[in-house]
């Protein structure tokens, strides 16, 4: 053991990686809760108890308690999340930055910052959600919001717990966890291991997900600490891309007739941390990421659309043919992505006023290997050799991105103000193997921002910001076929938002928050331009405004109860300036043009809002009625009302879904609890955008949870 201190003495040393001891069990700290009610920015966070509280079964539903959040069902299992933040598309979450420890938890957050994974929610201490300026000290997506995933921290001694539930839809649920310090090395680890299965919300879907996570933690002396964490996913399911057709839909709403679809996934993870204090005012930090994603997605339809009978698949004449002689598509991706994150923080005092500044730099690469194999059969793992069969597509995609922010907070009595600034350099690559081309491109971008803050009282504080938005587009949509570059601008927006926090000593907390999100260029998906959608475009000019509220309310009283109430009302979202989209005929074969400005944008709804009331008796006894409410909002942008023949426009109608959870302390250790979730087994509309996609049906659920 001391050779091994040793020899990371002089590593460090000589390679001066560097957050002390104290902060490694939360590597990036967002909302830390001394600093969320003096924070100068919408911050709001979700403890492990609030998702307990609810046994939350997706992140889907953990998120919906989090005011400018939606959160969009698919599979009915929360793995391909579909997040958008104050308006912006939720699709593949791509306009939220999600992390997990301050880290990019996104297999390629600058050359596709789509979401195909998902880790379990059991693994994570609390979830921190935040919003305009604060966004710029991560990058690169610094418009909508930031999701932050703290993992749980090694315990300062020997303890574990296991937890199992089921319920119906195939629901199957297996979770451990132990950890503690070794003798007096002060060594700190910790384990954990979850198996979760679901038949997921239409018929034909068999999900299977394995999650193991290991943390190591060893001091260095007093003021120096490092910290290891690894994770394996593997995913193993029977699950369709694509939704149903109008017709499909009312012959039976939860109905997949692509039985031979199947997603596989594994997923790599490892982070080090090496944490450095320099007496009471400098500590240094550096992180070095790497993870490694396996993507294959055998499927036999991409979008409601795509349908036996077309010409994409001449030898699958009829869906009868489903079964035997309609060949499939083989999407299969692996993404490797490596970073190395060093920040610094000071803080000081010069008598008039204080200040803390942070600043950091990172170098990040990341590669994508993307294959597209055509099959002749429903169950082909190979080319095929039909018409439309073989090898389609062999890529490799490459980003090379520096970047380096600081922000200080200077603070004076009552006042704080906080500057910053962000600079990306991003550059790209695209070889094209099919063809034997190759081309390249760069973007960079400077984006400023500042916050301020003023204490009213010492409950309660004022606060307002405004930061440049900035998002890079895709490799894909950067540089075309063939290796030409194509004209598609970073997405770019000004954001601003002016809000109050207030505590009361009598337990009620309130968050309101006002904001206005103006694009100068939204890139929205090409269907909304008339196009395939396989591809982005420039969506121009568009206006996002509205408000948000966060109140809680919980009494000291025999029975505890509370209320939390989180709510949105998206008075505007909509396309400016003179803009037209193609709008397909009846027969859906010719197209005119038609004007969409001032048309609201795609799932955009004007309110959301989730109501929970619950209870905390003496006796170990916890009741908790959760209702969540999504308004109407459309499908597409020439905002149609009716529901289109293929299923991928029209307008969503609003609804509500009910939950209801109830947890057992039977003693400090074991816990019983059961609920349901859609009690009313409401059927709604989730999702048009690959055809129809019903949300997630009654669900009940019971278990246990025992602690040692």
């Amino acid at each position: 053991m001391e050779f091994t201190k040793t020899l990371i003495y002089m590593v460090f040393f000589m390679f001066p990686l560097a957050v002390s001891a104290e902060e490694l069990t939360e590597i990036t700290i967002l909302a830390s809760r001394d600093r969320l009610a003096k924070a100068p920015v919408g911050l709001q966070t979700l403890s492990a108890a609030d998702l307990a509280r609810s046994r939350v079964l997706t992140i889907n539903e953990a998120l919906r308690k989090i005011p400018g959040v939606f959160a969009r069902d698919e599979e009915g299992f929360g793995l391909r999340p579909n997040i958008g933040i104050r308006g912006l598309n939720p699709a593949r979450s791509s306009k939220v930055l999600l992390l997990e420890d301050g880290l990019p938890l996104t297999f390629a957050p600058y050359g596709d910052n789509s979401s195909y994974f998902h880790p379990a929610l059991e693994r994570f201490e609390r979830i921190e959600v935040m919003k305009n300026s604060g966004q710029i000290a991560f990058g690169p997506q610094t418009i909508g919001g930031i999701i932050n995933y703290i993992s749980a921290p090694t315990p300062a001694e020997f303890r574990g717990g296991v937890s199992m539930r089921a319920g119906n839809l195939g629901l199957r649920e297996l979770e451990a966890d132990i950890g503690g310090r070794i003798d007096a090395s002060e060594t700190g680890w910790r384990v954990d291991a979850i198996h979760k299965h679901s038949a997921g919300s239409r018929e034909n879907i068999d999900i299977d997900v394995r999650d193991v996570g290991i943390r190591l933690e060893q001091p260095l002396g007093e003021t120096q600490s490092i910290a290891w964490r690894a994770n394996l996913l593997r995913e193993r399911s029977q699950v369709p891309y694509s939704g149903l057709t109008a017709a499909e839909f009312r012959e039976n709403p939860r109905g997949n007739p692509f039985v031979n679809d199947f997603f596989d996934i594994d997923r790599s993870g490892y982070s080090f941390i090496h944490g450095l204090r320099f007496g009471d005012s400098v500590k240094l930090r550096t992180a070095i990421y790497h993870t490694r994603l396996q993507r294959n997605w055998w499927r036999q339809s991409s979008n409601s659309l795509q349908r036996p009978n077309d010409a994409s698949d001449p030898d699958c004449t009829d869906m009868k043919n489903l079964l035997t002689t309609c060949g499939n598509e083989g999407r299969l991706r692996a993404y490797r992505t490596t970073g190395v994150e060093p920040r610094v923080d000071l803080k000081g005092d010069t008598g008039v006023f204080e200040w803390t500044a942070q600043l950091g730099l990172r170098h990040h690469r990341e590669s994508q290997y993307r294959l597209q194999v055509n099959g002749d059969t429903p169950n082909a793992r190979s080319p095929g050799i039909g018409p439309n069969a073989g090898l389609r597509e062999d890529d490799l995609r490459e980003v090379r991105a520096n970047s380096g922010f600081v922000e200080v907070t200077v603070r004076r009595g009552l006042f704080s103000v906080t500057p910053g600034v962000r600079y990306e350099d991003i550059g790209y690559a695209r070889f094209d193997r099919l063809r034997g081309t190759r081309g390249e491109t760069s973007f960079s971008a400077t984006v400023p921002g500042v916050a301020v803050s003023f204490d009213v009282t010492e409950n309660l504080t004022i606060f307002a910001g405004m930061h440049r938005g900035f998002a890079p587009p895709r490799v894909e949509d950067a540089i075309g076929i063939g290796g030409a570059s194509v004209d598609l601008d970073a997405e770019s927006s000004w954001n601003r938002e002016v809000g109050l926090r207030w505590q009361s000593p009598e337990g009620l907390r309130l968050e309101v928050s006002a904001f206005d999100m103006d694009f100068e260029n939204q890139v929205v998906s090409a269907t909304l331009a008339g196009g395939s959608g396989a591809t982005l475009t420039n969506g121009g000019a568009t206006r996002h405004r509205g408000i948000e509220m966060l109140g809680e309310w919980r009494a000291d009283a025999p029975l505890s109860p509370y209320v939390r109430v989180a709510t949105t009302w998206l008075r505007d979202a909509r396309f400016k300036g003179e803009r037209f989209a193609f709008a397909p005929m009846v027969d859906s074969t010719t197209v005119t043009l038609q004007p969409i400005t001032g048309n609201r944008l795609p799932y955009a709804a004007e309110v959301l809002g989730t109501l929970t009331i619950g209870a905390d008796s003496a006796n170990g006894l916890a009741v908790q009625l959760e209702a969540h409410y999504v308004g109407a909002l459309y499908a597409d942008e020439l905002n149609t009302v009716a529901l289109s023949v293929e299923g991928q426009r029209g307008r969503i109608g609003g609804h509500a879904v009910w939950n209801a959870t109830v947890n057992f302390h039977a003693s400090d250790a074991l816990t019983w609890f059961g609920g349901i979730k859609n009690a009313a087994d409401r059927l709604y509309i989730a999702d048009l955008s690959r055809g129809i996609v019903p949300g997630a049906p009654r669900q009940w659920q019971a278990g246990f949870e025992y602690r040692f």
